[in-house]
């Protein structure tokens, strides 16, 4: 038993406990996150007598007679100041890392009011940030801090309409730890849930022992696959992942679910956990797809270990590449890499009339849905989920991971149920991004015009398909890079492996592929004699020109514009002598391809004020400021009567899944077309008059299916085009400036758009430089939360975004999405960087023999 005090109250800690549990659990003050219960994230950083620390290391007993503060014992003037800072200053995104930096601010400012950038840095060294890039936390730290000398907040009326840098809707809430995650929620009588997990990559189940952990005190229940009302298989395209692996059936990974348990307690669930006993007959498991592609290789699947095979030709490249003058054949390889987002999977679900309500972390709460409906045999209106704030995603929460095993306890039970991943759970479970091995050639004439491109990829999906089939697509879509040529092939295959699942990740499978057509213009820019920024504006596309796939792009098309932003510190680099490199990329806005895609937006007015529905997720993009700035600018109604609403089922219409750079531009026009309408209503009408109407907008991009038979198919409603420059100190081949400049159409919150591009950049700094997510021989990530490589703020050098708007395209109010873009054309700048540093041609991720390599 230990007595102290938190945010001036003395209070009492009757058993020993991590101090994380007992603020949380005990005294429900969930500003404090629990990101990782390893001490290595900051996300449960409180002051202790003054000092910052995660409160996931001390135990109670050890804090006898201490002072201990939370965002919560902030005072008033304390709360505004740092709310203001951090929307000024737009550094709040998903805002589950907020409250700790605010801590570890508020530690800096108490001892030094007036602190330099660098000790700003260093003073959230210990806080991880996976969205912002820690930029712009820096700078509101910086301006908390001149708020404090001052002794007043800055007044600046600010006009919402689009274009305007707002403050985002949901800073107040995620900065004072107020806003609910799924994890915030605590309800009477809830029970605690989790799976007990494979203890084999592969391995039939041949019995499931429950019978001890059943008559284990305070367990409520164990479940396995015969429990399962609907369908066991899951998916989010294809039903190939199972909700629990069946006895007689055979595990695909060790993060397979065998079977569920629920108890009145956190530690009754572990004890019960650990009870239940399996009889395996362990079986030979695939690795990779080399092992995979052999014909007597076990089948990861019934029906084989080829997931998606992947071909795209346009013109004649073997002939191509056969005339000619300059020709580059190389092999590249990039490795798994994980989301790391700062919050663990987590769900509450509890009983609703004849069904269930789920309250959920995920990037689409109607994919959500229809995975429930399906395992639980249930129709849409008995299975409702909505949205709290999700703390990132980055493609990491598409698949469901814990939401339906929510569902199906709280359905059978019929009781509340939280189900949450530990962090090394998570780091098991969801899918990862695809390791790639792949082959590019290219052949240019003398005058380095690009005259066609040959390329092969092999990709490691695991133990699931996800969107593993899509993720292939697009890099082979894309593995032509944003110029105007037409002679591509690529052939692409994604294959079963015994590893964890790779799905969806910023980027989506373009990281990849821009890495190996990027790094070979470098090179073949040193051969025809012509810089790095020389042959990509020669060949760059341009308005009204074919891209590789047959599209003719629009008005809207910047890539060249990019370029042009970046040339003065390309030059001004090359003129210092400073090792520079340069990269370019495209990425599509929705999902194209002939596959429908539709954005929904409900505008309703209650209670004098206009509510915004949209059924898709914000995960730290910023959608919901978006959609609020739309409407504000559309109809002139002011911000005070404009309300944001969370995604849900059963108000907010089916807007799809926040994946693929759409929610700006499918939403957002679907919002301005439910405004004309509105916008007619209130020439006759005051708002107050038009209570309990509604305004509806919808918006399908149609575009035509990979293959189509059409001279130049439409691939995509728009691309976003991008250059990113790597400039590194010559002395000690460090990072000494990114400047990336990215063509958005039209940025409705450039605020918004610059924290975009510094998180995608430094988090693409990761994947190049640092990031690791070893498995071993028995397909077993090695691997935790603090040692994947993560890039801190006191590392990061200066990041220069530079935002270009192009007029051209007619939807969406011209705004092409930008949130994965952002991390495409970093890994090949920086590779050419170091090229040009120590003239060694670097072909795998991440980089080898540079001053951030491990030793």
């Amino acid at each position: 038993m230990a007595v102290f005090t938190v945010n001036g109250k003395t209070v009492t800690a009757e058993k020993n406990q991590k101090l994380l549990r007992f603020l949380r659990d005990e005294l429900r003050l969930t500003s404090v996150k629990d990101g990782c219960s390893e001490g290595a994230c900051g996300t449960c950083t409180v002051l202790i007598d003054g000092k910052p620390t995660k409160a996931c290391v001390p135990q109670t007993d050890k804090l006898e007679g201490k002072n201990i503060l939370t965002v919560e014992g902030l005072s008033d003037w304390e709360k505004k100041v740092y709310t203001w800072a951090f929307g000024e200053a737009g550094a709040v995104q998903c805002g589950f890392c907020i409250p700790g930096m605010v801590i570890s601010a508020k530690a800096l400012l108490d001892t030094n009011p007036d602190p330099s950038r660098e000790e700003a840095a260093f003073a959230i060294r210990n806080n991880i940030c996976r969205c912002t890039g820690y930029v712009k936390i820096i700078d509101a730290i910086l301006l908390a801090a001149k708020c404090f000398r001052e002794g007043k907040l800055p007044e600046a009326p600010v006009d919402w309409k689009v274009g305007s840098r707002v403050h985002r809707v949901d800073v107040e809430e995620k900065v004072t730890g107020t806003g609910q995650y799924p994890d915030d929620v605590y309800l009477d009588g809830m029970l605690y849930g989790s799976a007990v997990r494979s203890q084999h990559p592969r391995a039939r189940v041949l019995a499931i022992h429950t019978e001890e952990a059943k008559a284990l005190p305070g367990v409520v229940c164990v479940l396995t696959a015969a429990d399962i009302p609907g369908i066991n298989k899951v998916g989010h395209l294809k039903k190939d992942w199972d909700t629990m692996i069946a006895v007689g059936d055979i595990t695909h990974y060790l993060g397979d679910a065998i079977c569920l348990v629920a108890a009145k307690t956190p530690e009754a669930l572990a004890q019960a956990k650990a009870l239940v006993k399996v009889d395996y007959e362990e079986l030979p498991a695939v690795h990779n797809p080399q092992e995979a592609i052999l014909p007597d290789a076990p089948l990861v699947h019934r029906e084989g270990n080829l997931l998606a095979h992947k071909h795209i030709q346009r013109g004649n490249p073997a002939e191509a590449l056969a005339k000619s003058k300059y020709l580059i054949t190389r092999r590249f390889s990039t490795p798994w890499t994980e989301h790391a987002f700062l919050e663990p999977e987590c769900a509450v679900a509890c009983p609703d009339g004849d069904g269930v309500l789920v309250l959920s972390t995920d990037q689409g709460a109607y994919d959500t849905q229809h995975e429930i409906m399906g395992m639980l045999g249930l129709p849409a209106e008995q299975v409702k989920v909505r949205n709290c704030l999700v703390g990132g995603g980055f493609g990491g929460k598409e698949d469901v991971t814990v939401q339906h095993h929510a569902a199906l306890i709280a359905y059978l039970t019929k009781r509340p149920v939280k189900v949450k991943l530990t962090r090394a759970e998570s780091l098991l479970i969801h899918p990862k991004r695809h390791p790639m091995e792949m082959e590019f050639s290219l052949g240019c004439d003398e005058n380095g015009i690009i005259q066609g491109v040959a390329a092969e990829c092999i990709a490691d999906t695991g133990a699931y398909a996800s969107l593993g089939g899509p993720v292939l697509e697009r890099a082979c879509t894309h593995g032509a890079g944003p110029y105007q040529y037409e002679a591509y092939e690529i052939d692409g295959w994604a294959y079963y492996t015994n590893n964890p699942p790779a799905g969806a990740f910023r980027g989506f499978g373009v990281t990849q592929t821009c890495f190996c057509i990027e790094t070979l213009l470098n090179e073949m820019a040193d051969k025809v004699g012509i810089s790095p920024w020389e042959i990509r504006y020669r060949n760059a596309i341009r308005p009204g020109g074919v891209l590789p796939n047959g599209q003719i792009v629009d008005g809207s098309t910047g890539l060249v514009e990019t370029l042009e932003a970046v040339k003065p510190y390309y030059d001004e680099a090359v003129k210092n002598g400073d090792p520079v490199g340069l990269a370019c990329a495209m990425k599509n806005a929705g999902v194209g391809v002939g596959i429908p895609d539709t954005g929904r937006t409900r505008l309703t007015v209650r209670d004098g004020k206009l509510h915004i529905f949209a059924g898709a997720s914000c995960i730290g993009q910023g959608l919901g400021t978006v959609l609020t700035q739309t409407v504000c600018g559309e109809t002139g109604i002011p911000r005070e009567n404009v309300v944001y609403e969370r995604s849900n089922t059963w108000i907010a219409p089916d807007s799809g899944t926040t994946s693929g750079s759409r929610q700006t531009l499918f939403t957002g026009e679907a919002c301005i077309r439910a405004c004309q309408d509105l916008k007619k209503a209130l020439e006759e009408h005051s708002l107050a008059d038009l209570e309990g109407q509604e305004f509806y907008g919808e918006y399908l991009g149609k575009t035509d299916p990979l293959g189509a038979d059409v001279p130049n198919p439409v691939s995509h409603i728009a691309y976003g085009y991008a250059t990113q420059l790597c400039v590194l100190d010559k002395d000690t081949g460090r990072i000494k400036q990114m400047v990336a400049a990215h063509d958005v159409g039209k940025a409705v919150n450039p605020l918004s758009v610059e924290g975009q591009i510094e998180g995608g950049v430094v988090m693409s700094m990761g994947y190049a430089l640092t990031e690791r997510y070893p498995i071993d021989e028995n397909c077993r990530p090695t691997v935790k939360f603090g040692t994947l490589g993560l890039f801190r703020a006191n590392q990061i050098p200066e990041i220069k975004p530079i935002i270009v708007e192009k007029p051209g395209l007619n939807v969406g109010g011209g705004a092409i999405g930008i949130g994965e873009i952002t991390s495409i054309p970093t890994a090949p700048a920086i590779a050419e960087a170091y090229r040009r540093y120590d003239g060694e041609l670097r072909t795998e991720l991440p980089l080898k023999n540079t001053p951030y390599a491990k030793k």
